[in-house]
This record gives structure tokens, sequence and C-alpha cells, in this order.
């Protein structure tokens, strides 16, 4: 009911506008057919790049909130402090202007490119975030484990690596993947700093062709797919951990 709903007023709307509907056109800006059989379109180009950018970020941002929980419960001061600051600083401010920070201020300084300004940016906005999602992984787990792993003669990095994450990785998997649906959403961002991913690819075919719906529609359609893809999969995850045992 929600989708016809969606429909009708999708119609009704285009109507309204006297809009004329050339979805015909777009199956040219997914793919190609020549001699040398099927090659990509401009999306699918710009959706692997997509793919690249949050595949990578993903990862770091995973290993900077580890790093960042492991730190904000560490018996450091100065590791406590630095994580506080970390995370005062990127969570309070937009990922945009994070974007354009990296990518004009610092990225000449160190010398990157694009695509390495718009991966570091996301990874620290996307980690700050994941970090508190582990260390709250980390703090459910009860206080009795951390001794039975201490009364077998492991020391605070085994304990971490045999039982504590393992446990802790079963609790964090459901928001990790809300993060990182998140984060491919937030890929889309990196299309202002000249980034030919899926998004960017998009402004380009509308500015050229005047298919404003029709291909604003298909992306959002791809990254929905995206999004989809990546729920099923870890919810397959979370179903074949469900007996995990230590």
């Amino acid at each position: 009911m929600l989708l016809a709903g969606a429909v009708w007023l999708l119609a009704e709307g285009a109507a309204s506008l006297g809009y004329n509907w050339q979805w015909v056109r777009i199956p040219r800006y997914l793919y190609s057919s020549g001699p040398e059989g099927l090659q990509a379109g401009p999306l699918l180009k710009g959706l692997g790049l997509t793919l690249q950018i949050s595949a990578l970020s993903l990862v770091l941002s995973l290993l900077i909130g580890l790093t960042t929980a492991l730190f904000r419960l560490s018996a450091s001061p100065v590791a406590r402090g630095l994580a506080f600051v970390y995370l005062e600083l990127i969570r309070n401010t937009p990922l945009l202007i994070q974007i354009f920070i990296i990518y004009f201020v610092m990225a000449p300084i160190l010398d990157l490119e694009r695509f390495a300004s718009a991966v570091l940016a996301l990874s620290l906005f996307e980690g700050a975030y994941a970090s508190e999602i582990i260390r709250a992984g980390i703090l459910g787990i009860p206080r009795g484990q951390w001794e039975a792993g201490a009364s077998l003669g492991m020391n605070r990095p085994q304990n971490y690596r045999y039982i504590v994450l393992p446990q802790a990785f079963r609790q964090m998997a459901p928001p990790l993947t809300s993060q990182g649906i998140s984060l491919i959403k937030d890929s889309a961002l990196v299309s202002t700093i000249a980034i030919y991913d899926l998004t960017m690819q998009g402004q380009q075919i509308v500015a050229e062709t005047f298919l404003t719906f029709e291909v604003w529609f298909t992306v959002a359609a791809i990254y929905l797919a995206l999004t989809l893809s990546l729920s099923a999969l870890v919810k397959l995850l979370e179903w074949r951990l469900a007996d995990y045992k230590i």
C-alpha cells in the first residue's frame, strides 16, 4: 500500500508539472553493448567507485573505532584525552565541512589525492560513531568473563582477543550494520570534491540530458539495493553466530 501510494503521488506530481517521462533512455547510462560485449555505463562506473570508497572507508572506520574505543577504556589519561578530543571534534561538526577541510587544507600538506581525501574523511567521521558502538559492546560483557580470562593467565590484550571481542561482536553487529549503511549514503558527499562516484555521475547526466527524475530515481534505487544487500549479509552473519560459544 505504501509503495502504491508513493507511485500514485509520483505520477500525480509529474502530471501536475507536465513532465514527460523518458525511462527508455536510462539503460544506456547503466550499460552499453558493442563489438567487445557489454560495457559499464557512467552510472555503473560511478557505482564501482562508490563501492571502492565505501569498502575502504568501512575497514578503516572499524579500525579507527576499535582503537578509539580501547583508548576510551584505557587507564591512561593521555589516551582517554586524545579519544575525547577526537570524538568531540568529529561528532559535533558536519561531514561536508570535514571533507572540505581535509581536501583543501590537509591534502596539499600531506600530498593526498581526491580519492584518499574522501576515504580519510569518511573513515574519521564514521569511526567516531563506530567507536561508541564498540565501546558499548565491550562494556556489555559481564565482569566475570574478564575474571575468567585472568584466572587462565591471559593478559589484557589476550582477554580482548579471545574472550571479550568475540562475544561483544554479536551485540555490535546490528548497530555497526546501521553505521555501514550510513557510510554508503554519506559517501554521496564526496561528489562535492569532484570525485565521479555514483552521485556525481548522476549529476553530470542530469546536466546533459535534463532527465532529472529518471536519473535520480535510478541512483536512489542503486543505493537502496546496496544498503539492502549489506543488511542481508549481516543478518546471515548474525544467524551464523547465533550459536557461537566461547
